[in-house]
């Protein structure tokens, strides 16, 4: 059994590695996703993160896709209790932002669509500048009181903004927060580290970091190269996401990470993982797999030890960046 950790404040035991749930019904069909699905919990882990929004940026989505699989797979294989299920509301069309009723509606369209009574962590994916955000906290907090999820997370929150929300849940004495979801990576940490940034504002309220971009949208799996060979590989789905990683100071990291792999014969997405699980504040970075092939290094992270001057020399690296 992979190890676990506590997500926060809260008395859930997660993997060290949660499986993203945005490839599920995009370029991972349904099949596919129920067979990933199966590996990852067969290999000891237990966290699936999804969004009510995936995937509605691809031709002919209107979002709900994921959920929808992982819905199927629940009640086919009858797992609900061997795992710790996140969704996320504010982005899906047509339930766009943090209106109280449109919370209400969208959370229960996303347990219909995840044959479940609750979720078990449930994200505001983006601050709603729109909505005063006394009314989007007390909605969270009627959605945990009547059962439909267990606890209240954030995702992309300025620090600021993540002040404000402890505050009125704590003046209103509601539940806080337990999670906050940033993007960070090797590649990418000026949100997260620093004075007054992501980390020091999650270590104060308690809140569990839960990493989106772990893999800084495949860039860290070292299948990009320089030049045009890397030019092929931006053309593929998610290629657009990692043009700004096509620096020499980027590909240094990725340089470290298939040394440190090789000695460890593991792929470097293992290896970029158990970097980042390991920072300070970190409970689970987030990765998906749109193939069984893809999920062996998620599998590997969930129990991968990198020794201390292993996690320096990606640090130094990382550092340059």
């Amino acid at each position: 059994m992979a190890p676990t950790r506590t997500l926060g404040n809260s008395d859930l035991s997660v993997s060290p590695i949660g499986l993203g749930g945005n490839v599920f019904g995009w370029t991972a069909d349904e099949p596919t996703s129920h067979r990933i699905l199966d590996a990852y919990v067969d290999a000891g882990g237990n966290f699936i993160d999804t969004a009510d929004g995936y995937s509605h940026w691809a031709e002919g989505h209107v979002g709900g896709e994921s959920e929808a699989v992982i819905g199927t797979w629940l009640a086919d294989r009858g797992r609900r209790d061997d795992v710790i299920i996140a969704t996320k509301v504010a982005t899906k069309p047509g339930r766009e932002g943090l209106a109280a009723g449109n919370i209400r509606a969208a959370l229960d369209e996303s347990l219909e669509r995840l044959h479940t009574d609750h979720v078990d962590v449930y994200y505001a994916h983006f601050d709603d500048p729109n909505t005063p955000l006394e009314e989007t906290v007390a909605a969270f907090e009627e959605a945990r009181a009547a059962g439909k999820t267990r606890y209240v997370a954030l995702s992309n929150y300025t620090p600021d903004r993540v002040e404000e929300w402890c505050a009125i849940a704590a003046a209103n004495d509601f539940a806080a927060p337990v999670a906050l979801q940033p993007h960070y990576n090797l590649v990418h940490r000026r949100d997260v580290e620093g004075p007054g940034n992501r980390g020091e504002v999650a270590a104060a309220h308690q809140l569990g970091m839960v990493p989106y971009f772990a893999l800084a949208s495949g860039f860290l799996t070292g299948k990009y190269r320089p030049a045009a060979e890397a030019g092929a590989e931006v053309a593929s789905p998610r290629g657009g996401w990692v043009e700004d990683y096509l620096r020499p100071e980027c590909f240094a990291v990725v340089d470290v990470l298939r040394e440190v792999a090789a000695a460890h014969d593991v792929a470097p997405a293992a290896v970029a993982l158990a970097w980042l699980r390991d920072r300070p504040g970190v409970v689970a970075p987030l990765a998906s797999a749109r193939t069984l092939e893809q999920l062996g290094p998620i599998v590997d992270a969930l129990t991968l030890a990198l020794a201390a001057d292993e996690t320096a020399a990606l640090t130094r690296a990382s550092d340059q960046v």
